[in-house]
């Protein structure tokens, strides 16, 4: 079997599920080439078939032994002539299955990547997911059947213009009723393309659902909300299996026809041609001859039924993957550069200043996301770094210099050291470090392996502190030019939470830090408190000054006590 293809270099600019399918189609055009070419041989074999068979009986009916071994002959090379074109036809629907299949991996996962942040506001779990569940395999499908799909067609030709040379009469049947058989299914086909795409996303819905209820399942136990959320996924269940009735009703339908249009055909040229054979207008081989075509029209038939179903889900499957696509960035970068040194966004009026631990403690929280989100370019604003406005530098370089570590981060499965060395650049020691400051050396003793332990899919087998102080960790390993940290310990216990901010602060000693926080622990570490309220700056100065200070600061970092 031949490799895969390798990943193409770059996300391709299509706008509608038909161009998306030509596009792969044309990224393995040489394998589709050969491919149609074995698909051609093997069928064209099949053809043949009928043919010699009625010349090897009119030689048996005729006493002719030179000419029953000359046909008997022909007959076997063409078995084996078959035989190996259906090997290497399989084998390469095979290969243009997967490459078609995982191509799209490649570039939905390549686009998911190039959006970010973007993604997840614009379109579910579920519909992303869905695309790895069903989808890739509708588009891996639509170029397997392009294979046997056009090979079909020659084969149809083939014994057409063989019937027309025996018998102007029944090649011209078969001629005309090829064609309108292939239009009788054509009415299904519409109705079957729109109760697909309902169920696509029925089923995207019911993936998002689904994969809701395992992240917050933790939550549903605590609050006794897992009959009521179990009641909902088991009503949209029953909407999604209702839909997919509806779409085996449609395909039930087309199936049969696959097997009463061609067997009508069937029926009405072989009964015609045993009449010619009575009346001496053609010989008994010709009259076997013509079944056997008949019946060997069935194949062909159907694959052309089958290649418009496919072909069908495969343009509903790539209508979804388009649509992932088609979703632009919400930020972009430039080409310029800077040094560093203050990051200031100008719509609040925040500085973070180079080289100091500075705490952004907001009226509520969205305030200081909103803020966060502005200075790590993950939404649009006024921002400048080093004077530089940061909209102008590119935006790899703005992901690997200022890194926002937030509570959506999730933990993936796999290796913990690599789970937490996402680089695979830094050291035991610096890997050992990050875990001492964010108060997860427990976690990573209480494990069988130790830092080779491997962690579950989102980190399931840790609690919700623990996530949070592992995912603190990361941040710290990762030891960008600004750190933005947005409620790093809001998940941990006091006395947990008193060690991270001591920790923390001489972690970060001499590198430029902002944490989100309302926590008066981590407030009273930090080098200068920025204080938010309806989007802008009210106040600055150390906590304990403002907190003597500015009454509404204190009364949101003491939560109205004394």
């Amino acid at each position: 079997m031949r490799s895969l293809p390798q990943a193409d270099p770059g996300t391709p600019d299509i706008r509608t599920p038909t161009r998306y399918l030509l596009w792969t189609a044309r990224r393995q055009a040489g394998a589709l080439a050969v491919g149609i070419s074995f698909a051609i041989l093997w069928w064209f074999a099949q053809a043949l078939m009928p043919f010699v068979l009625g010349k090897g009986i009119d030689a048996v009916t005729g006493k002719h032994t030179d000419d029953l071994m000359t046909w008997s002959a022909v007959l076997f090379g063409l078995g084996l002539v078959q035989a190996y074109a259906g090997i290497m036809r399989h084998r390469m629907a095979v290969y243009n299955w997967l490459a078609a299949a995982y191509r799209t991996v490649q570039v939905t996962t390549r686009q998911a990547t190039r959006l970010g942040a973007t993604l997840p506001k614009r379109l579910s779990t579920g519909e992303v997911v869905s695309v790895g569940n069903s989808d890739i395999a509708h588009i891996g499908n639509s170029m397997d059947i392009l294979l046997r799909g056009v090979g079909s067609v020659v084969a149809i030709v083939t014994v057409t213009v063989i019937l027309i040379s025996t018998s102007l009469e029944l090649g011209l049947m078969v001629l005309v009723g090829v064609p309108l058989m292939a239009i009788a299914v054509g009415p299904l086909l519409k109705p079957l393309h729109k109760r697909q795409q309902a169920h696509r996303e029925l089923q995207g819905e019911l993936s998002t659902r689904a994969a809701d209820i395992v992240a917050g399942l933790r939550v549903l136990r605590g609050i006794g909300g897992e009959e009521v959320f179990a009641d909902r996924y088991r009503e949209e269940s029953q909407r999604v299996r209702h839909a997919g009735v509806r779409v085996a009703g449609v395909e039930s339908m087309l199936e049969g026809a696959q097997i009463l249009l061609p067997g009508v055909l069937i029926a009405i040229v072989t009964g015609i041609g045993a009449s010619f054979a009575v009346d001496g207008q053609i010989t008994t081989g010709q009259l076997v001859a013509f079944y056997g075509y008949a019946v060997f029209l069935i194949g062909p038939m159907r694959t052309l039924t089958e290649a418009a179903d496919k072909l069908t889900k495969g343009h509903v499957a790539a209508r979804r993957v388009v649509r992932i696509l088609s979703i632009e960035p919400e930020v972009s970068g430039g080409e310029e550069s800077s040094h560093g040194g203050l990051l200031h966004d100008a719509e609040s009026g925040v500085t973070v200043r180079p080289g100091t631990l500075t705490a952004l403690a907001g009226g509520t929280p969205e305030d200081a996301i909103a803020i966060a989100d502005r200075l790590g370019r993950y939404s649009e604003g006024e921002v400048s770094f080093g004077g530089t406005d940061l909209g102008t530098l590119p935006l790899a370089e703005v992901r690997s210099r200022v890194l926002v570590a937030d509570n959506n981060a999730r933990l993936f499965a796999g290796r913990l050291r690599d789970e937490l060395d996402v680089r695979g650049e830094a050291s035991a020691e610096a890997v050992r470090q990050a875990l001492h400051a964010a108060c997860a050396e427990d976690i990573v003793e209480a494990l069988p392996d130790g830092l080779d332990a491997h962690v579950a899919e989102a980190g399931r087998e840790f609690s919700g502190g623990q996530q949070q102080r592992l995912r603190l960790a990361r941040a710290l390993v990762a030891d960008p030019e600004v750190l933005i940290l947005v409620e790093p310990t809001s998940a941990v216990d006091a006395h947990s939470e008193a060690r991270i901010a001591e920790r923390l602060a001489k972690a970060r000693a001499g590198r430029t830090t902002l944490v989100c926080t309302t926590s008066p622990l981590v407030l009273d570490r930090t080098d200068h408190v920025i204080y938010v309220e309806d989007g802008r700056v009210r106040a600055e100065g150390a906590h304990r000054d403002l907190l003597a200070t500015e009454p509404a600061y204190a009364a949101t970092v003491t939560r109205g006590e004394d």
